[in-house]
């Protein structure tokens, strides 16, 4: 996958005035304290929680309290829309070319989240407190928010609780808080990958035998429900019996379930003395080896012989593959941890963790940077996961890793859920 680092525009935009920081030398105002009145009408509102979720991330704006409820119109409506609503939907990344205007700050987000994936932070911090005096107040939220990672992430305490006071001053919003660092947990992952194959399955859906591509390779257990399972093709019938007999051979661990609306009717597909389906013979004889018994298989392998006048695949007296049993506490952490700097990763490991049931949660709290070819790798694991209908959350990436997420459009295959301050 390739990902378009700049977009294309139509005309040049205008130059905007960006406000440089104030010089270190310049004393801060003095701000009096108010009086006890005062400060009870005053009190900063609490930093809301994010979330990204298909794409947008909602936050609830300061409401105020002088202010009289009035009927919303249309207009209203669109201007209560988070920044994150209008410019999170869509992205010029990935070819999808959206103007967003000469005010939009999406463009400056995404270049800080490049940046920051590209491991140029030195010219990260600077950017983003030049970019704060371009969007004053709440309007540059998320700028504010990556920021604050940012300083946390270098250990910055100081910076930190210098940016935290001028943040209250700017937004009247409360601040995030300095988070101490936890040890992550140990990530046991799934004991038995799952998957179900359904309907009737033919050449075009060989995708869906990815799962035991992955657990072959990943020498993982994995379980394949079929009680949903109608039927397949002759093509789809041959690669399945290659899966199985290599696993088989191997010693991997891959158990159907529920085959019985399967083996009636690949009888059904199957008839002796005429030499067609041949791959269809081929997974009835495997099946049968792992779930029949010595004698049906025999007398299948009979029934090969005399219709393609070959020797038929010969009985192996090999023992059940048998999925290993865990119990899991009811308190238990479901998430599966991920931390450091992930560059250049194709998450090898994440296979049997994405087919491990209908809900998958990754956590990214302990993840400093994920790089640019990451992401996208990441894009490839995630995609097929969703198509098949099972949610994906990942769970607490700093506000520098999530925008680069959005950027690359993880964030239409998994909902992304930012900590909460």
């Amino acid at each position: 996958m390739v990902f378009s680092f700049f977009k294309k525009k139509q005309e040049k935009m205008p130059e905007r005035e960006v406000v440089r920081p104030k010089s270190a030398a310049v004393p801060a105002p003095v701000v009096k304290p108010p009086l006890p009145e005062e400060a009870e009408q005053k009190r900063p509102e609490p930093l809301p929680d994010l979330e990204f979720t298909s794409g947008t991330q909602t936050a609830s704006p300061p409401k105020a309290a002088d202010k009289p409820a009035k009927p919303q119109t249309k207009e209203d409506i669109e201007l209560a829309m988070s920044e994150f609503d209008r410019e999170y939907t869509e992205s010029n990344v990935m070819a999808i070319d959206v103007d967003h205007g000469a005010d939009s700050i999406q463009s400056d987000i995404e270049q800080v989240a490049v940046l920051y994936a590209n491991g140029q932070d030195t010219v990260v911090r600077p950017l983003l407190e030049s970019l704060l005096g371009a969007y004053p107040g709440t309007e540059g939220l998320r700028l504010w928010l990556m920021l604050f990672d940012f300083l946390q992430l270098n250990g910055d305490r100081e910076s930190f609780d210098k940016l935290a006071t001028e943040f209250v001053q700017t937004c009247e919003m409360s601040p995030p808080a300095w988070r101490q660092a936890a040890p992550v947990p140990a990530s046991k992952g799934p004991s038995v990958a799952v998957c179900t194959l359904q309907g009737v399955l033919t050449s075009d859906d060989e995708r869906s035998l990815a799962p035991l591509v992955e657990a072959l390779k990943s020498k993982l257990p994995l379980r394949v429900d079929c009680s949903k399972l109608i039927g397949c093709d002759d093509e789809i019938a041959g690669r399945l019996a290659e899966l199985l007999m290599s696993a088989r051979r191997q010693g991997a661990v891959i158990v159907l379930e529920q085959i019985e609306g399967i083996i009636p009717h690949l009888r059904g597909r199957v008839a002796v003395g005429e030499a067609t389906n041949t791959r269809s013979w081929l997974l009835l004889l495997e099946l049968l080896q792992r779930y029949g018994s010595q004698e049906e298989f025999e007398m299948c392998a009979i029934d090969f012989a005399v219709t393609f006048e070959r020797s038929p695949p010969s009985w192996e007296a090999v023992p059940l593959p048998k999925l290993p049993t865990t119990k899991k506490a009811a308190n238990e952490d479901p998430a599966h941890y991920l931390s450091g700097e992930i560059k250049g990763s194709r998450f090898d490991d994440l296979a049997g963790v994405l087919n491990a049931g209908d809900h998958v949660v990754l956590d990214f709290s302990a993840v400093r940077r994920l790089d640019f070819v990451s992401a996208g790798q990441l894009v490839n694991r995630l995609a097929p996961v969703k198509a098949s209908g099972r949610e994906i959350v990942i769970r607490s990436p700093n506000h520098l890793v999530a925008e680069l997420m959005a950027v690359v459009g993880i964030n239409k295959f998994a909902r992304i859920i930012v900590p909460k301050s």
